[in-house]
This record gives C-alpha cells, sequence and structure tokens, in this order.
C-alpha cells in the first residue's frame, strides 16, 4: 500500500501529464497541400526557425519571427496579423517552436480582444511536417534574405 506522500506524488505527476497533453494538443495543424491552397493576402506564415532560416531558405511570402527572440518582437507581430483571417506557424519540424510560438501569439490575441484593443482573433495553425517536410515535398523555396518575404509561391 501507498503512503499519503507517495499517493500525493502520483496524483500531482498525473495531472501533470494531463496538463502537459492538454497543452500541447490545443494547437490544430495545416498540410503543405492546404497551406498552399490558403496562400493569399490574408494569410500570414510565420517562420519561427532560428538561424537556419538564412541557410535553408523559407517559404516564399512568410515573415521571420525567430523563437529564441519571440515574445520580444510579439508586439511589432500582432501589428502584423491584426487584419489577417490565418495564421500558419513554422519552424523545421512544427513540433517544438512552431507550435509554442503559435501558443503565445493566440493567448495575447485572445487577451487583446478581452481588454477591447482588438476586434478578433485570427486563425491560428501550425504547418505539418514544417519547412522541412514543406521542401522535401517539392513545394516553393525562396533564398532572400529579407525579414519579411514579399515573394508569392
Amino acid at each position: 500500500m501507498e503512503s499519503g506522500d507517495e499517493t500525493r506524488s502520483h496524483i500531482q505527476l498525473r495531472a501533470r501529464a494531463a496538463a502537459m497533453a492538454g497543452y500541447y494538443s490545443s494547437v490544430s495543424y495545416v498540410s503543405g497541400q492546404q497551406l498552399a491552397g490558403l496562400q493569399g493576402s490574408k494569410v500570414a506564415v510565420v517562420d519561427v526557425r532560428d538561424e537556419e532560416r538564412a541557410y535553408d531558405g523559407h517559404i516564399a511570402g512568410s515573415m521571420h519571427f525567430s523563437s529564441d527572440s519571440f515574445e520580444v518582437k510579439l508586439p511589432k507581430l500582432i501589428e502584423e496579423v491584426k487584419n489577417k483571417d490565418t495564421v500558419v506557424f513554422h519552424c523545421s519540424f512544427s513540433q517544438v517552436r512552431g507550435p509554442k510560438c503559435a501558443r503565445k501569439l493566440n493567448e495575447h490575441l485572445k487577451n487583446a480582444v478581452s481588454e477591447g484593443k482588438l476586434e478578433k482573433v485570427p486563425s491560428i495553425v501550425v504547418l505539418e511536417r514544417g519547412f522541412n517536410g514543406w521542401a522535401a515535398s517539392g513545394r516553393p523555396v525562396c533564398t532572400c534574405q529579407d525579414l519579411v518575404c514579399t515573394h508569392t509561391a
């Protein structure tokens, strides 16, 4: 039989695991094919990779908001996406940085709406398989060095 301390410890671990599962599952994903069909003036693609964007290239028309300085640049990103219908995040594989930054932006936008600073929150999604999946599937990659790429796919 478990002691009270061991039982509490197991309950805390299970609660933490459940919270983390909810944290990671709260992000919706979009495929590369769906993104290719979405691209336009009402869609923002946000690349949160760090230095690898400079040498791997990026999705044409994407904005670069590096994950290592993401929170500092959130006000600028909010300004860039406030009139968009959809914001698509990605990193290399869209497993950690992309979803994490997507959740941060979503939280900040929801707060801005509740404070009356913004009218609506755009749909925020993450690109399945990230940039590496996009490039591996033969989709167009741009190699310009602009922080906000103005090229189209």
